[in-house]
């Protein structure tokens, strides 16, 4: 049945959807079910740990070799989810004691230390299994039954699925994961993003790196590879997360962070913006404009940033009047004053912020002595 929960993000109204967690749980909660019925099991319900009852159609109900298997459709609300609409399925068998839960065809297999699971495990995260766990104890109680069940789970699109996903960066292989902290998923959740990077984070850390690498996107890891001596597998991915990116680096115990990206996101660090999405906060003119004025520039000149479309606009018409370079001076000093103030002087943070257009490079105070650092540890 259609989930009918809602969110807003501004003024549009989005459907919620539920995870690959709960789609796992109640396809073994329906299995185990059958298992003590003998009947096949159309429809099951599912409390998420948001506190969401769910009520899901089961489908491919099977039951064979003394065990049971079904799947439920996952449904990601209005949330641009490559995961809609798969068929994620749990065989349930019944064991001496406990509850054993396996991955099958699908579901990813952990390879990096650092992540929900330990190395070798199936990418079946902690929370989905505590659901998995809950929905066949609940039936057990139910019938009675004092022994034990092995789920296996497995998502046969989910081969497929992974190449389209940053999984085998990410320390999984072979498929993808079985995720979900609430049960719910909330269209265009900043949450899940920031969870990846932190799980990113993690694995770098594990593996030992004590200076911290983070990169915006395609352009900067495309610039670190062409540019900076040392590998790009180093780096965690942050998007226009760089604040919280930040935050994870100092809970995680990193000694330095570098930041490297495109002058048309880094320039925002020039007025303190740490979230550099467009619809958080735009500002890069605002920028341009505070330091065009400290640097001199005239009049005219400064009448015409209000209206670029890019950062590297900006500074087309800032070289022309001669002012570009200090301008870009004055940015990098304001960067790193709001960066310092991010981490509060506790470790060294740098940011270098790059344009293919030109061979202009703003780089912090601290930008050189950092990717020495990084280069040093990398080559051990």
């Amino acid at each position: 049945m259609r989930l009918e929960e809602y969110v807003y993000r501004g003024a549009e109204k989005l459907r919620c959807g539920y995870t690959t967690g709960s789609c796992a749980a109640a396809a073994a909660k329906a299995a185990a079910e059958m298992i003590f019925t003998g009947h096949e099991v159309t429809g099951v319900k599912l409390m998420t740990p948001k506190g969401i009852m769910l009520d899901l159609d089961v489908v491919d109900a099977e039951m064979k070799d003394g065990g049971a298997s079904c799947a439920i459709v996952k449904d990601s609300g209005d949330d641009p989810d490559i995961t809609n609409g798969i068929r994620v399925y749990s065989r349930v068998r019944l064991i001496p004691e406990g509850t054993v839960i396996l991955g099958g065809e699908g579901v990813g297999v952990v390879t990096k230390a650092g992540l929900d699971r330990p190395v070798g495990d199936a990418a079946i995260n902690t929370v989905p299994r505590r659901m998995i766990s809950g929905a066949v104890a609940e039936i057990a109680e139910k019938y009675g039954y004092s022994g034990g069940f092995e789920v296996r789970v497995s998502i046969p699109q989910g081969v497929e699925l992974a190449k389209k996903t940053f999984n085998p960066r990410m320390g999984i292989e072979g498929g993808i994961s079985v995720i979900g902290t609430s049960g719910i998923v909330e269209p265009m959740s900043n949450t899940a993003v920031i969870e990846t990077i932190r799980a990113e984070a993690n694995i770098r850390r594990a593996a030992g790196q004590r200076n911290m690498l983070l990169t915006i996107g395609n352009y900067s890891e495309d610039f670190v590879q062409r540019e900076l001596p040392f590998s790009l597998e180093r780096s965690v991915t942050c998007s226009n997360f760089i604040g919280d990116a930040i935050d994870i680096g100092m809970e995680l115990g990193f000694e330095s962070i570098l930041i490297v990206g495109h002058i048309g996101k880094l320039v925002k660090l020039g007025a303190g913006i740490m979230n550099t999405h467009s619809s958080w906060a735009d500002g890069r003119m605002d920028v341009l404009v505070t330091c065009g004025v400290l640097a001199g520039a005239d009049t005219d000149t400064l009448k015409r940033l209000p209206d670029c479309v890019t950062a590297d606009a900006a500074m087309d018409i800032l070289e022309e009047g001669g002012y570009l370079e200090k301008t870009a001076d004055i940015l990098s000093q304001r960067m790193d004053s709001y960066l310092r103030a991010r981490v509060k002087d506790s470790i060294p943070i740098a940011a270098l912020a790059f344009s293919y257009k030109r061979q202009l490079q703003v780089r912090t105070a601290l930008a050189e002595e950092l990717i020495k650092a990084i280069t040093e540890e990398e080559n051990g």
